[in-house]
């Protein structure tokens, strides 16, 4: 099996978008403050991949927190295997960038989501 891992990158979406980017997915459930449809070049916004309302809430951003996020993160992404399997064929087609909002770029979903995605290619 061919190792794809280098297929995904992760990106702020208040960065400029560029072509090494790729395929540009949100992975928000909210869309980020102060950014415009046309400024964030979007080609999907899988809103469904992102964490639940009360898990997000509940993580806050909190970096002591990251670890159970992170770990219940990937129970609720266990119940979304089409969108996982959406994504995971995105990445292996093609270079992948996942665009988050969040300022911590190490302690977020979009971390955890290519982690597990890796894991399974």
């Amino acid at each position: 099996m061919k190792d794809n891992s280098e297929n995904i990158q992760l990106k702020r979406i208040y960065e400029s978008a560029s072509e090494a980017d790729g395929y540009r997915v949100l992975v928000d459930r909210l869309w980020p403050r102060g950014v415009s449809k046309e400024d964030a070049h979007l080609d999907e916004w899988i809103k469904e991949i992102a964490p639940s309302n009360d898990l997000r809430k509940w993580f806050d951003h909190k970096t002591d927190r990251f670890d159970e996020f992170a770990k219940r993160y990937k129970k609720e992404l266990a119940d979304k295997t089409e969108t996982v399997a959406h994504v995971k064929a995105l990445a292996t087609a093609k270079k992948v960038c996942l665009l988050y909002g969040a300022k911590d770029t190490e302690h977020n979903q979009a971390v955890v989501l290519k982690d597990l995605l890796i894991s399974e290619m």
